[in-house]
């Protein structure tokens, strides 16, 4: 008999925060049953099956963070705080509203300069960093107490 072998999920670079903030304010985040979601990409192109069980502390997300890279993807963050079981103030998320992540992901190929340009939209949105530092941090703090694991694809 076969084991599964679950692997541990590291926390994710910050800005998948900002990402996930951004698609629940731009209601991409569509609830299927109490542990399944569909997250829709910024541009439309892509959606995301989300899994999230926090009594067995499993994740699944079909993300490439996810999958490839082994951290907390900003699909499994979206649906985790349209729940209710991550931090998240819409006033914070509202100016990020719009934001077409997958363009600038592929235009500048670097989390920390697409970080820099929408903390630039952020601010010219009236947006507050400090508040918005503060809730990052929060969540990053909230998400290493779950220690969440890869699940293989729910059935």
């Amino acid at each position: 008999m076969q084991r599964n072998r679950l692997k541990p999920l590291r926390l994710p670079p910050k800005i998948k925060v900002l990402e996930a903030l951004s698609a629940v304010a731009d209601k991409r985040v569509l609830e299927v049953t109490d542990n399944e979601a569909i997250v829709r990409s910024s541009d439309g192109s892509r959606s995301y099956e989300v899994f999230v069980d926090l009594e067995a502390m499993q994740v699944y997300s079909s993300d490439n963070g996810t999958i490839y890279r082994g951290y907390i993807g900003y699909p499994i963050i979206a649906f985790m705080m349209k729940r209710g079981t991550l931090p998240y103030d819409p006033d914070v998320a509202d100016k990020l509203k719009g934001i077409n992540w997958r363009k600038l992901n592929e235009q500048y190929k670097k989390y920390t300069v697409v970080e820099k340009i929408v903390k630039n939209i952020f601010s010219r949105r009236n947006g507050d960093l400090e508040k918005l530092e503060a809730l990052v941090n929060r969540v990053m703090q909230a998400l290493k107490h779950y220690n969440l694991v890869l699940k293989e694809r729910p059935e």
